[in-house]
C-alpha cells in the first residue's frame, strides 16, 4: 500500500483529523491510518469572491480548520498533535461553488445546475506539523494542496430529482449528493480521484507523506520540501507578509490542465531559485514559533504577523482563530501585547456562543415538552395548523403553543409558513421527520421522554452531584439507589417500557456503526450483555449473514421484549433471561457491551470482565461501544456528567478502557470513532 512506507514513521504520533466528516474518517481508516477526531470550530464563513479560483477557496478553508486545531488543542486538550489534516470538498459549475445544501430546494438548485453537464470536484487538504522543541516552544510547519476530478451527470428529470432528494442523502453532502451511495446512479462518468469527490484524494494525500517522511531526511530539507512543492499547482503555503483587507494575497499555485496536481520540486514564482529558497526566512518559513520564558510569556512580533498571513481570506470578526490566544507544548495561553485584548468590544462569535450555552438547557425543554404533548406526531398526520388548532388537539393554552411552536421553528423542528390575511400554520421539517415521530424509522423521541422525565430532573441536582460525587436519585425522586437497574425495573411497568423504549432509540440509531465498524466475520456466536430490547443485535445480524446473537438481560427486560421485535424477525437472535453479575453467561465467541461498562465503577467493571474472560477461549473478543472521553466532541465530557447524576459509573477514555482490559487478558486492540454517538472498541482474548 502506498501509505505503508510511512506508517512507522508515524507510530508513537499522535495524528489528528480536524474534521466530523464520517466519509473522511471511513477513507483514512481504510488505508490504516490511526488518528483522532477533534472537528474544527473553524466557521466556514470565508467571502468565495475574493478568490480568483474555487480551488484556492477549498485550499484556505482547510488551512482554517487545521490551524484551528492545532492552536486549541493544547489549550483546550492540554495536548500538542504532531500532526493535523484539514480538508474542504467544494462542488463547482459554472463558475459557481456549491457546499452543502441548507434544505431540499437548495439541494433541487444545485442538483439541476449539475444535470447533464461536466463538473468539478475539488479537495483542499492541508497538513499541520507541530514539532515541540525546548524551552515550551512549538514549531507549526504547513503544507497544502488540492485535488480536481471532474464528474458528468447524466440528464435527470425533475422526478428523480426529488426521489433523491427525499431520500435525504443530499443533505450533508458538497454539491447535494453523495457519489458512494444513491447519488452514483446519477454519474454518467468520473475522470480522475473517485475518493476525492467522495470526500478526501488519498492517493495525493499518501505522496504528499511520502514526501514529508521519506524523502526529507533532515529538519532542512523538510522545511526545503515545504516552501518548494509549488509546480502545478501543489504547494505548501508560502507564508507572505499581511495582504491589505479585502484583499486576498496573491496565490502562489497556478491551475492546471490535469485533473492530478501532482508535487515536484521546482523554485515559486517571484522567490529565490529552489535551492535557496528556504533560506528566505522573513517570507518563505512555513515555521511560526511560539516561545514562553520564564515567568513572562511572548511572542515574536514577526511570528503573529506569519499566523495572521494564513488568515489573509478572513475578516477577523469571523475567524475562530482570531480569537485563539497562541500556545505554548504545553497547553498554556501566552500573552499577546495586543491593545485590542483589553479596550475592543467582545467579538459577536465568542458572545454568540456563551449565549447559546448559557441558553442551552432552554432548547432541550422546548424540544422535551413538543415532543411530550405529541406536536410532532400531529403535525406529522395533520400538516398546515396554526397555533390555535394545535393548541386544541394538544389541550394547551393558544398563547403557550404559540410561543412553543415559534421556539421549535427557531430550533428547526417546524417551519412555519404564511397565509394572506390569515395566521401561520406549521409543518415539521425534515429533521424532526426522521428523528422525533414516535413511529420513525430512526426515533429517537424514546430516549428523549427519558431524558425529559429521568435525566432532566437528575440534571437539576447537578451541582450537588459534583460536590458529593454520588448519584442525584434520592434528591430527584425520594430515594435513593443503590441499583438503579433493578430500581427501575422493579418500580412500575410504565417506568420499564419507558427506559426500554429509551434503551431502543439509542441502539437504533446507532446500532449499524457499530455493527459495521469491525469486520467480524471470524466470529460466528455472540452474546449482547445487557442488550434490552435486542435492538443493537439485529443490526449484528444483519451487518453480519454468519453471526448468531444472544441477548443476555434482566427477567424482567426479556418478559417485555415482544414489544420491540422488529416486523421481520430472524432466528438468528436469542434471548435469555439472567443477571450479568450472579448468573453464568453464555458461551459466545464474541460478547459485545454496548452503553453498559459506563453504568458501573472499576470494580463492578472488574467482576464482569473477569466473567468474560473466563467464558473465553484464546481468539474470542469484546466489543465495547462507549462514547470515549477522548475530547472529540462536547457530548463525550457532557455524557460523563450525565454518569454522575445517574449512576455509580462513568465515561472513560480509550486508555482507561484499554487497561480494564488488559488485565484480564485481551489484547490487539483497536477503536473506530463512528461519530455516531458511540465510539467502538474491539480487544481479543490472547
Amino acid at each position: 500500500m502506498v501509505l505503508n512506507p510511512v506508517i512507522s514513521k508515524l507510530a508513537g504520533k499522535l495524528v489528528v483529523l480536524a474534521s466530523a466528516s464520517p466519509r473522511r474518517l471511513e477513507i483514512l481508516s481504510n488505508a490504516g491510518l490511526r488518528f483522532e477526531v477533534v472537528p474544527s470550530w473553524f466557521k466556514e464563513t470565508l467571502d468565495k469572491r475574493l478568490f480568483k479560483a474555487p480551488y484556492e477557496y477549498a485550499v484556505e478553508t482547510a488551512k482554517q480548520k487545521a490551524l484551528e486545531v492545532a492552536r486549541r488543542m493544547p489549550f483546550k486538550h492540554l495536548k500538542t498533535p504532531d500532526i493535523v489534516i484539514g480538508a474542504d470538498t467544494i462542488v463547482t459549475v459554472d463558475g459557481m461553488i456549491l457546499e452543502k445544501p441548507v434544505d431540499k430546494e437548495d439541494a433541487y438548485r444545485m442538483l439541476s445546475s449539475l444535470s447533464g453537464k461536466e463538473h468539478s470536484v475539488f479537495t483542499g487538504v492541508a497538513i499541520v506539523l507541530c514539532h515541540e522543541k525546548g524551552n515550551e516552544e512549538v514549531d507549526y510547519q504547513l503544507i497544502d494542496f488540492y485535488e480536481e476530478t471532474k464528474v458528468k451527470f447524466a440528464e435527470l428529470s425533475d422526478k428523480m430529482l426529488w426521489e433523491y432528494i427525499n431520500s435525504g442523502e443530499p443533505m450533508d453532502k458538497a454539491g447535494g449528493y453523495g457519489i458512494q451511495a444513491l447519488g452514483g446512479m446519477l454519474v454518467e462518468y468520473v475522470n480522475g480521484d473517485f475518493l476525492n469527490v467522495v470526500g478526501f484524494p488519498l492517493n495525493h494525500f499518501c505522496k504528499q507523506l511520502d514526501l514529508i517522511y521519506n524523502r526529507c531526511t533532515s529538519s532542512s530539507d523538510q522545511e526545503r520540501a515545504s516552501v518548494q512543492m509549488s509546480h502545478n499547482s501543489t504547494p505548501t503555503t508560502s507564508i507572505l507578509p499581511q495582504p491589505a483587507p479585502s484583499q486576498p494575497a496573491e496565490s502562489s499555485r497556478r491551475p492546471s490542465s490535469s485533473a492530478k496536481h501532482s508535487p515536484s520540486y521546482s523554485p515559486r514564482p517571484n522567490s529565490p531559485s529552489g535551492n535557496h529558497a528556504h533560506q528566505n526566512s522573513s517570507l518563505d518559513s512555513p515555521v511560526h514559533k511560539i516561545k514562553r520564558k520564564g515567568s513572562e510569556s511572548e511572542e515574536d512580533e514577526s511570528s503573529w504577523t506569519l499566523v495572521n498571513s494564513l488568515s489573509k481570506h478572513t475578516d477577523d470578526a469571523n475567524s475562530v482563530n482570531a480569537t485563539l490566544p497562541p500556545m505554548t507544548s504545553r497547553g498554556q495561553a501566552t500573552g499577546l501585547n495586543l491593545t485590542e485584548q483589553e479596550d475592543s468590544e467582545p467579538k459577536k462569535e465568542d458572545l454568540q456562543r456563551i449565549i447559546d450555552l448559557m441558553d442551552g438547557f432552554k432548547a432541550s425543554k422546548a424540544l422535551f415538552t413538543a415532543s411530550k404533548m405529541c406536536v410532532f406526531d400531529l403535525l406529522q398526520s395533520r400538516p398546515g395548523l396554526d397555533a390555535a388548532q394545535v393548541a386544541q388537539e394538544i389541550k394547551a393554552s393558544v398563547k403557550g403553543t404559540e410561543c412553543l411552536l415559534e421556539a421549535c421553528v427557531s430550533l428547526g423542528l417546524l417551519k412555519s409558513k404564511e397565509r394572506t390575511c390569515q395566521k401561520p400554520v406549521f409543518e415539521n421539517t425534515d429533521l424532526a421527520m426522521r428523528f422525533l415521530l414516535s413511529d420513525g424509522p430512526y426515533s429517537l423521541r424514546g430516549y428523549i421522554l427519558h431524558c425529559n422525565d429521568t435525566v432532566w430532573p437528575l440534571f437539576s441536582h447537578l451541582q450537588s452531584a459534583v460536590r458529593e460525587g454520588v448519584n442525584q436519585r434520592e434528591k430527584a425522586f425520594g430515594k435513593a439507589s443503590t441499583d438503579m437497574f433493578q430500581d427501575t425495573f422493579y418500580n412500575s411497568q410504565d417506568v420499564k417500557l419507558r427506559f426500554m423504549t429509551a434503551m431502543h432509540s439509542i441502539a437504533k440509531v446507532t446500532g449499524k456503526a457499530v455493527a459495521t465498524a469491525f469486520d467480524l466475520s471470524s466470529f460466528k456466536t455472540a452474546c449482547d450483555l445487557g442488550g434490552c430490547t435486542g435492538a443493537m443485535a439485529y443490526e449484528f445480524t444483519k451487518a453480519h449473514p454468519g453471526l448468531s446473537v444472544t441477548v443476555f438481560d434482566l427477567p424482567a427486560v426479556v418478559e417485555m421484549n415482544d414489544h420491540f421485535q422488529p416486523l421481520h424477525k430472524n432466528n438468528r437472535v436469542s434471548f435469555v433471561a439472567g443477571d450479568f453479575f450472579e448468573d453464568e453467561l453464555p458461551k459466545a465467541d464474541l460478547y459485545i457491551l454496548a452503553r453498559i461498562l459506563h453504568d458501573w465503577p472499576d470494580e463492578k467493571v472488574h467482576i464482569l470482565l473477569s466473567k468474560i474472560a473466563d467464558a473465553c477461549t484464546p481468539g474470542c473478543a469484546v466489543l465495547v461501544a462507549e462514547t470515549m472521553l477522548d475530547g472529540h466532541t462536547p457530548y463525550s465530557a457532557l455524557q460523563s456528567l450525565n454518569m454522575l447524576a445517574q449512576t455509580e459509573g462513568v465515561e472513560r477514555t480509550e486508555g482507561r478502557y484499554a487497561d480494564l482490559l488488559r488485565k484480564h487478558g485481551f489484547g490487539d486492540m483497536r477503536v473506530v470513532r463512528t461519530m455516531n454517538f458511540l465510539d467502538a472498541f474491539i480487544a481479543i482474548k490472547m
